[in-house]
């Protein structure tokens, strides 16, 4: 069996946990830079504020409506996240971290096991001890799980926020109800060929033949279908190693010098190393792109890219930092204003097992330097060591006027009770 726990409103949930005048209150949570609505608490939904509204069009409507507007406090987020997942581990060693909020789970061995009752004790946990709300949906199959949660997600006083597909009368049940288009996996163009055969529920999918789903739909498809008629063909991501690394940031401001530029590419190169040597590889390409603001059509726009080779792989932030660096100069045109950019490093290979060059190899000082500086700053946080060329104040330069405090992560936000 499987099932998928997805947090409720996550971000809204999280922000609420610190802060109690915010329960029951519709809440709006902004993309980087206090761009677009990325989260919306369920009161907020029932208002009419649509997803991926910009704030600038929207504000008026938020304050007559009494929408309370939060930037993205990622921190705070992505410890809250971390703290669910630990709790998950502790009820199956079989759990893959689908997303910030949301994580499937297997159950092997779990025979003749209460599914019902181990789900409201997983979500009565997760809520007793971290505050975040949870639905939690169990099925045979990964796909049909993600059915389940729908369910118990959409009928939260019927369910008590946890529903189990364990039988065949409750599979039909579920496709039946269940739109093609809410389906697990089904996007877009997969949506609009399903519909063409006549598909508008789960159900109807599962009656096309297997052989017209493999010719059309590719094995992918097959596999889809294959699951949501209960048999288990999607199973856990296992952890691998990425082939490409990227940190792409908008600015909080154009910039159209390129001082700022360079400090901004120097940041996201670094922190393309710091993930390199987190998962233990090297790389052997840098690339760097920049970008004006194209919503901004009555400016000057721009949009470059430049790919650097090294001579040797590496994961130093030195040498990929300069690298990147010397890059976006070559790129850099004079009276453009930029808004975006971004730093790939490509070619990876593992560190410690890759071709050593004969004439040209990496400083030996390198190595045990990036070993201090990772130490130093997972002991102190907020990377506190930096570059030279990087500004010490702050890691991702970002508008963020209306941001709650890290509550969990930085000592000087911490709750205080009176």
């Amino acid at each position: 069996m499987y099932a998928l726990v997805d947090c409720n409103n996550f971000y809204a949930s999280c922000e609420r946990v610190f802060n109690p005048n915010l329960q029951h209150k519709p809440i709006a949570i902004l993309s980087n830079n206090d761009g677009c609505v990325i989260s919306r608490s369920d009161e907020a939904k029932v208002l009419g504020l649509p997803m991926g509204a910009p704030i600038f069009k929207w504000e008026g409507f938020c304050k007559t409506n009494g929408i309370k507007v939060l930037s993205s406090n990622y921190p705070l987020y992505g410890d809250m996240s971390h703290r669910v997942m630990r709790i998950l581990e502790q009820f199956t060693p079989d759990v893959e971290v689908y997303s910030i909020d949301e994580a499937f789970l297997e159950f092997k061995g779990f025979s003749d096991w209460d599914f019902a009752n181990y789900g409201l004790e997983i979500r009565g946990r997760i809520l007793k001890w971290t505050g975040i709300p949870t639905c939690v949906g169990i099925a045979p199959t990964k796909a049909l799980s993600k059915v389940a949660n729908k369910i118990a997600r959409k009928f939260p006083e019927e369910t008590k926020g946890i529903y189990v597909i364990d039988s065949e009368a409750k599979r039909l049940k579920a496709l039946k109800w269940i739109k093609i288009e809410e389906v697990w996996g089904v996007g877009r163009g997969l949506q609009k060929r399903l519909k063409a055969k006549g598909c508008k529920k789960a159900y109807d999918f599962t009656c096309l033949s297997d052989d017209w789903v493999r010719k059309n739909l590719a094995i992918t498809g097959w596999k889809l279908k294959k699951d949501l008629e209960g048999n288990s063909q999607l199973k856990l991501d296992e952890v691998t190693t990425k082939r490409a690394i990227a940190t792409t940031r908008s600015f909080e401001y154009t910039f159209s010098d390129i001082d700022n530029i360079k400090e901004r590419i120097s940041t996201f190169a670094t922190r393309c190393a710091e993930k390199l040597r987190q998962q233990g590889s090297s790389c052997n390409m840098v690339y760097v792109t920049l970008q004006s603001d194209r919503h901004k059509q009555n400016t000057t726009q721009h949009k470059g890219r430049k790919m650097i080779t090294l001579a040797y792989p590496t994961d130093s932030s030195l040498v990929i930092s300069s690298a990147a660096v010397n890059a976006v100069t070559d790129i850099f045109k004079a009276g453009v204003n930029y808004k975006r950019a971004g730093v790939i490093v490509m070619g990876l290979v593992a560190t410690d097992n890759y071709q050593l060059q004969l004439f040209q190899k990496e400083n030996p000082k390198h190595k045990p330097l990036m070993q201090a500086i990772d130490g130093l700053n997972a002991k102190y946080a907020d990377h506190k060591i930096k570059l030279g060329n990087q500004d010490l104040k702050r890691t991702w330069k970002m508008r963020q006027e209306r941001l709650s405090p890290r509550y969990t992560t930085r000592i000087s936000d911490i709750i205080v009770v009176k």
